[in-house]
């Protein structure tokens, strides 16, 4: 683990044992993991080894930031850049996982934690213990919500419609029922950024009618024009990146609700031009 064993001294000792053959198999392997950590001493202890590896040792090295490895390592390693698993992906590893241990599960609860993972399977192992651990033995939606502080999307459906409606009293009443749960206002922002997605693809692409995430927006897509659902998520992506500068995060996740109200286009009829019904003259 370099992120533990940084230091030039566990590089040293780590290759002392290389030049051995191994005393079963081909080859000995080594893993380094986050091997972005180790000190600039220790990339240069390694790097001769990695110059002129023996031939019956293998070296992988992982990381999660691999700019932060001297061109020289990278230069003499072969790079596999590992793809993030799809929420169906990780959601079906949990339920195998569950259904083997014999943990109750609803699914509701798995697609949360394989929502949260971003991707990775050991974060969501991680998270899936968590919440037998805070379930008590079991997984249930509303639990692991509670958990990982996730909001009703019922909250960011209405504050959507009430948008809709340009009825701003009711937006911020919305806000007033949130605030009481004293949420994260960076995920609500989140959550309001994938609802205006998932609103935008029904409009212009249509499908998903077997999907709950996009049946949740279903009954609000037709109040919005195309053009509304583009400048609200350019809106709310722009106040997820300034919160974190407010110094409190509710006035800023309000002030990018009143930026929506403010700032919604007026489309305005436009009378088609008459055409001249004057023939063009000619001159001789």
């Amino acid at each position: 683990d370099a992120a533990s064993r940084t230091k030039v001294d566990d590089t040293r000792e780590l290759l002392d044992n290389v030049q051995y053959a191994p005393s079963r198999g081909r080859f000995k392997v080594y893993l380094i993991d986050e091997v972005h950590m180790l000190s600039n001493h220790s990339f240069n202890a390694l790097l001769k080894t990695l110059e002129e590896p023996p031939p019956h040792v293998k070296f992988l090295l992982a990381t999660t930031d691999p700019q932060k490895l001297p061109v020289t390592v990278l230069s003499r390693c072969l790079q596999f850049n590992l793809k993030r698993f799809t929420v169906a992906q990780i959601q079906t590893q949990l339920e195998k996982i569950c259904t083997a241990e014999g943990i109750p599960f609803d699914a509701a609860g798995l697609k949360a934690i394989a929502r949260a993972a971003a991707g990775s399977m050991r974060d969501g192992l991680s998270l899936l213990d968590q919440s037998i651990a805070f379930g008590a033995g079991k997984i249930e939606g509303p639990l692991v919500a509670a958990m990982l502080g996730s909001i009703d999307r019922g909250y960011v459906v209405r504050l959507l419609a009430a948008l809709a409606k340009q009825d701003g009293a009711a937006m911020l009443a919305e806000v007033d029922k949130l605030d009481e749960s004293a949420p994260d206002y960076g995920a609500v922002l989140d959550e309001l950024l994938e609802a205006l997605q998932r609103v935008a693809i029904l409009q212009l692409v249509g499908g998903h009618s077997d999907d709950e995430d996009f049946a949740a927006v279903a009954p609000i897509v037709e109040q919005f024009s195309p053009e509304d659902a583009q400048l609200f998520y350019q809106i709310a992506l722009h106040g997820r990146r300034d919160l974190p500068v407010c110094r409190e995060p509710r006035m800023g996740f309000e002030m990018t609700l009143l930026r929506m109200l403010a700032f919604r286009p007026a489309i305005e009829e436009v009378p088609p031009q008459r055409a001249s019904a004057a023939a063009p003259t000619s001159t001789a």
